[in-house]
């Protein structure tokens, strides 16, 4: 291919602009994530509670963009609108997933942050083992917080890969991967030292950047490319044209009559999901107090704007052409599978219909969302080992030095960790990870956020609850082909009723609407918890001891007798 045609096919030599662009950016946020060891900087960084929880003091401001970073990932960019250019609505489920989050889960955020401000807590499974005294069950909690994170940082990287394979780093082979690995080894030294401070400060850079490039994306696009009546009617006859393969369109712009309970379902699930995540609670106890959350709770669906604006964008793709070769976006192949790229959609799209300097700013703010939420996420999974998993069963009396030092090594394994996905296995594979880990982390539910309500549920009904939410759930993925891309199982999120059983009794027999499979398990998992609590509390089998009080759950920052911050 001549260097011509190379200099303007997206993912074929080096685009030097937009790389350059991107490197300064980086630097800056790197400089950044060093410098944020002393921004607030407490008495010392070798307490969980300053390096893991940055002080817990992070007031308004600052927990808006450390909550958006870390909710609103790089994947999120790159994945959202890359469903909407291949599948149409149901693409849109983000939108009221990511408002109805909010109002759920304020109630529940602003207990969570009182417990374990006043306790000391640092982790959801730090808040079970004490409300149950089950360390079994902690232990649980602290596993699928682990389990289900790991593959979401391994997605940040994914969508980082996107956007250095669209810049022309898309080489085959572990050597393709470098740029991959240099950059998280920066990210890996910079979070070692400042903790959580370090996403935080990048947070801000992050999120102005996403702004103005999703802003100034949403106005240009359009008008540039005949308005959003063509480009609608572009995308709905794109999606309703018949894939020779699973002999069916590939979407539309409205939902079927098929996916609108998986649209609800899913939407809500995911809902449900969100704040159970450990580096969603992360964040929320980082913050300074009650009225913090509160005024996050309201500014945050900010973002979910954004993120519909973000989801158009897709349909845009569809629209939109490449006006040196004619030819359609279409996914730049990656050299190391062999296969397309579908989360390279995107940045195609600003690589063709943008200057190269404005591309090369937003795959900074595309690359830059990829670091922000992995930081807050290896920071949160570290957490859980140290406290659930280390000191519980290795060194009960670790010392909060060794605690911080446990917690630091452990960020490393899990980011490196979240590499070797990206290194060994199908990036695709990876993805179906994501879906089941959504479902392995809904189960958590009852023994994190019910709980923080109520204790009548028995120890042992909650964790007969999460085995047989966890069991169904993984068996209803395993059994979800993709006929489109030739995948067996763990091929979607969509379950038709009528392969829905309950040993070997098929309810819904015939039926071909469709159902998230995690909303399913978790019913699954309150019916078995409530029935092995009745059972338990009849033949008074003994719940653990509370160490909570009632008034635990309603302390603020000014309220006195407050646990000092970095003190056991």
């Amino acid at each position: 291919m001549n260097e011509t045609l190379a200099a303007t096919v997206p993912g074929v030599g080096l685009q030097w602009t937009e790389l350059i662009i991107f490197v300064v950016l980086f630097g800056l946020v790197t400089v950044l994530g060093f410098v944020a060891a002393r921004w607030k900087a407490g008495n010392t960084l070798d307490h969980l509670d300053e390096w893991g929880l940055g002080g817990r003091k992070f007031g308004s401001w600052i927990t808006w963009f450390l909550l958006g970073g870390d909710l609103y990932t790089a994947y999120t960019f790159v994945a959202v609108p890359a469903l909407v250019f291949g599948a149409g609505a149901i693409g849109f489920y983000a939108l009221p997933y990511t408002i109805l989050v909010y109002p759920i889960v304020l109630l529940p955020a602003l207990r969570m942050w009182s417990v374990s401000r006043v306790r000391g807590y640092v982790t959801p499974a730090d808040f079970v083992r004490a409300r149950f005294g089950s360390p079994t069950l902690a232990f649980l909690i602290a596993i699928t917080g682990i389990v289900a994170t790991m593959p979401y940082i391994a997605l940040q990287l994914v969508g980082l890969e996107s956007v250095l394979r669209t810049m022309g780093l898309n080489g085959s082979g572990i050597a393709g991967h470098l740029p991959l690995l240099i950059a998280f080894i920066i990210l890996a030294f910079y979070t070692y030292k400042s903790g959580l401070r370090a996403p935080a400060l990048i947070a801000f850079v992050k999120d102005i950047l996403i702004y103005i490039v999703i802003l100034v994306a949403i106005i240009y696009l359009p008008i540039h490319l005949g308005g959003w009546s063509h480009i609608f009617d572009a995308a709905a006859t794109k999606l309703a044209k018949v894939n020779p393969t699973t002999h069916a369109p590939a979407g539309s712009i409205v939902l079927g009559p098929n996916n609108q309970l998986q649209y609800i379902t899913l939407a809500l699930g995911s809902a449900l999901a969100l704040f159970l995540y450990p580096h969603s609670l992360t964040s929320v106890l980082a913050s300074r107090g009650r009225n913090v959350i509160k005024r996050n709770m309201v500014a945050l669906p900010a973002y979910s704007f954004v993120l519909g604006l973000l989801a158009l964008l897709g349909y845009v793709a569809i629209a939109a052409t490449n006006s040196s070769t004619g030819k359609a976006i279409t996914p730049i192949t990656n050299a190391a599978t062999g296969k397309p790229d579908t989360n390279t959609i995107i940045p195609v799209l600003f690589d063709t219909q943008f200057p190269s300097w404005f591309a090369g700013i937003a795959f900074a703010a595309i690359g830059i969302g990829a670091l922000v939420p992995a930081a807050i996420m290896s920071i949160a999974a570290a957490n859980l080992w140290t406290r659930n998993i280390y000191k519980e069963y290795f060194k009960k009396n670790a010392t909060p030095a060794q605690e911080a030092k446990q917690a630091k090594l452990a960020s490393l394994v899990v980011k490196f960790g979240a590499v070797a996905f990206i290194l060994f296995i199908d990036p695709q594979f990876s993805i179906d990870l994501q879906l089941i880990g959504g479902v392995l982390i809904l189960q958590t539910l009852p023994a994190v956020a019910i709980s923080l309500y109520t204790r009548w549920f028995h120890r042992w009904g909650l964790v007969a609850g999460w085995v047989v939410g966890m069991g169904w759930g993984l068996i209803m993925l395993y059994g979800i082909g993709n006929p489109a891309n030739g995948k067996q199982h763990f091929g979607g999120s969509a379950l038709p009723l009528g392969k829905l059983s309950i040993f070997g009794w098929h309810p819904f027999s015939g039926s071909l609407l469709q159902i998230y499979p995690g909303f399913v398990a978790l019913i699954a998992n309150l019916v078995v918890a409530v029935v092995v609590t009745i059972i338990a509390r009849r033949a008074k089998v003994f719940n653990g001891t509370d160490d909570t009080n009632p008034e635990d759950y309603h302390v603020d920052e000014d309220d006195k007798d407050l646990r000092p911050i970095g003190i056991h």
